[in-house]
């Protein structure tokens, strides 16, 4: 893991930069990037305002370094479910995994990439169009997925991968609104179980 180099009353100190990133991701997560005060963010990561500059730049800079890990971790589901052998499974996968990636017990509910997009002043464009462009790659990962699906005639040729992937992913942030609300995981994935008795072969 990596370390990173502090100064705490004038002398230096070490912090796991992989940790202190987790510690950030969870407050982003749980309050969106307007409402996370430096403050905020360094009384969770356990380091001073110099040692956050120094490891990660700004705010705006630590927010895309914390995104990125989100994507990889908890946001992971959404590349694992597109490699499915058939569209019907990348949806179930996709959906099931937005419910579990947003329920879980010990992390905050909903998803880093809706909560963090609270953000409508000034401070937070940079922010807001950078979320707007990671959703939207969600939804590109998917109609790519499903234009081969019909490529290879696993999906019937008059449907649109364009359309079909936009209601998914509009399915999949619609489970993340509802699971900030702390709508139980189990309704939740009864919403998923009915989508899918209705997905036509």
């Amino acid at each position: 893991m990596g370390t990173a180099a502090g100064a705490a009353l004038g002398r230096p100190r070490e912090f796991d930069v992989n940790q202190a990133l987790d510690r950030a991701v969870e407050v982003f997560w749980r309050q969106g990037y307007e409402a996370t005060s430096l403050t905020d963010l360094t009384l969770a990561m356990g380091i001073n305002k110099p040692s956050l500059y120094a490891a990660f730049g700004n705010k705006e800079k630590l927010f895309r370094s914390a995104l990125e890990r989100y994507t990889e971790g908890p946001g992971s589901y959404a590349a694992r479910a597109v490699e499915k052998s058939t569209a019907k499974e990348v949806v179930e996968a996709f959906l099931l995994g937005a419910v579990d990636a947003t329920t879980k017990a010990l992390s905050p509910h909903g998803c880093l990439g809706v909560q963090g997009a609270l953000a409508a002043s000034d401070e937070g464009r940079g922010i807001h169009d950078l979320l707007a462009e990671w959703r939207d790659g969600a939804r590109a990962l998917l109609e790519v997925r499903f234009r081969r699906a019909v490529e290879e005639g696993d999906l019937d040729g008059d449907v649109d991968p364009a359309r079909l992937a936009r209601y998914v992913i509009t399915l999949s942030f619609g489970v993340a609104v509802q699971a900030a609300g702390d709508v139980p995981a189990d309704e939740l994935a009864g919403v998923v179980e009915q989508t899918m008795l209705h997905w036509r072969p």
